[in-house]
């Protein structure tokens, strides 16, 4: 066992009583939300490099679409599971094993030949980052307490939140470094040495659970993942498809509530028979919050996320920006997320809700002046610039307050799959508002009236979030 190796503590029932902050805790968060933002990096940063990769294999737009919709699709798919598999085997574990996994599949994806295997590479990193993502929100239900927990899922929430906005920074950066052939693969391989270093940090600095606290003949529900993953599948596979024009499979979508139905009721057998289920279900609905954070996490993603996606499209195919300058325009919203974030994180515990229903408010306030001023302008800057920092502001007080209020009464034995659901969520709602923002943006002939209309439909799915949120703030103050 190394120097750090010790209990977690509050793991397993995670009681009060038997809290003792661990001295590392803070190192070990530093090394957790490293890991995850490699994950959260991938789903954004080959948005840039999709001419290129285009290009370099020789590959209809549909295939390339199958790297980016692919990678989301198996992360959305393996969430719950992954969260589940390091609540009852340890966190430790699981992110070394993930780590494994996303770095030998990245190695496969820079270093394939064709189109076929890169999006089967693809489709692998995106299962080995479902096993990593939920540890984070797991061990910070096992490392934290109180107002120390609302810091820590601040600085989560800021991973989240800036990760999609740097992401075709550094992918414009790469591929300016190593030239618009080749280039796209080393967004990849750059994954290499990163993980590798990373597991060495994890190996060191991540506590082994205590032999005591490991489940015994702990088991995984597999018809239980096998129903939710299905249910995710039937959800986002269409959404896939209509971003590459077909829409047939849309027809799958009216197996989701019949399987969502069917998990529902095998979970609640599950435990009946006394057995560990994959998302303890009747506990989590008795949770005040946990369903209203859940519903108010999906829909934020569904409007939040497309927004940067179609401006980068907009700046790359409407204004003949480089995927650099594309990146370094849509930066503000980053900076903005960045600066509040950990500040929301520090205020949440006095706030609750009203600071969910503020910053969606600002959010959508920035969306709008973007919107109305910055299509069209030349120069572009002194439009984009202030607009998407206050949207950034809004956006990064968003996603940590909800993630604390919606975890804060799940035990610590549920963090993992807990997290794992809303993160699942936020998968469904971010693939679903891409598919739609993207669709709306083909709709228009000229590419200021395109991202105009792609930006209003954002505000559209931005507002039963809000809605949601105003709804939980009520339900907070009635308590």
């Amino acid at each position: 066992m190394t120097e750090h190796a010790v209990d977690i503590p509050g793991d397993g029932e995670g009681s009060a009583g038997d809290y003792e902050p661990h001295p590392h805790r803070w190192r070990i968060l530093g090394v957790s939300l490293a890991v995850g933002s490699m994950s959260l990096l991938d789903i954004s940063i080959v948005n840039v490099a999709i001419p290129s990769m285009r290009a370099g294999l020789h590959a209809s737009s549909a295939t390339i679409q199958w790297v980016v919709s692919g990678y989301a699709l198996a992360f959305g798919l393996t969430l719950v599971a992954g969260g589940r598999l390091g609540d009852a085997f340890g966190r430790r574990r699981m992110m070394l094993v993930g780590l494994a996994g996303f770095v030998a599949t990245s190695a496969g994806v820079g270093l394939a030949p064709t189109a076929a295997l890169v999006v089967l590479a693809r489709l692998l990193q995106g299962a080995a980052a479902g096993l990593l993502t939920p540890q984070n929100s797991g061990l910070i239900q096992q490392l934290f307490r109180g107002r120390e927990r609302a810091r820590a899922f601040g600085l989560f929430g800021f991973t989240v939140s800036t990760a999609s906005a740097v992401g075709p920074v550094l992918g414009g950066v790469i591929i300016a470094v190593a030239g618009e052939e080749s280039g796209w693969r080393w967004l990849f391989l750059v994954n290499l040495p990163i993980g590798l270093a990373a597991m060495v940090a994890v190996a060191r600095l991540v506590p082994r659970r205590h032999p005591d606290r490991v489940e015994r003949g702990a088991r995984i529900d597999v018809v239980g993942a096998l129903l939710l993953g299905l249910t995710v599948l039937t959800l986002l596979f269409p959404v896939v498809q209509v971003e590459r024009g077909a829409y047939l499979p849309l027809l799958l979508l009216v197996l989701v509530p019949v399987l969502a139905f069917g998990f529902a009721r095998w979970e609640l057998r599950v435990k009946e028979r006394g057995r560990p289920p994959l998302l303890d279900i009747e506990l989590l609905r008795t949770l005040p919050g946990y369903v209203s954070g859940l519903v108010i996490g999906t829909l934020y993603f569904t409007g939040f996320t497309g927004l940067v996606l179609v401006t980068s499209i907009y700046l790359q195919e409407g204004r003949s920006y480089t995927p650099l300058q594309a990146g370094l325009l849509i930066i503000p919203f980053a900076v903005g997320s960045a600066v509040s974030s950990p500040l929301a994180g520090r205020y949440v515990s006095d706030l609750g809700r009203q600071l969910t229903v503020g910053a969606i408010v600002v959010m959508m306030a920035g969306t709008l002046l973007f919107l109305l001023l910055a299509p069209g302008r030349d120069p572009f800057w002194p439009w984009s610039v202030p607009t998407l920092f206050l949207a950034g502001l809004g956006g990064g007080a968003v996603i940590s307050p909800n993630i604390t209020l919606t975890l804060s009464e799940v035990p610590p034995r549920m963090g993992g799959a807990a997290g794992g659901a809303l993160q699942t969520g936020q998968r469904i709602g971010a693939s679903i508002g891409a598919a739609l923002l993207v669709t709306a943006y083909g709709l228009a002939s000229d590419p200021e009236t395109s991202l105009r209309l792609a930006l209003a439909t954002g505000l559209v799915l931005l507002a039963p979030a809000l809605l949601m949120a105003v709804r939980a703030l009520r339900q907070q103050n009635a308590a």
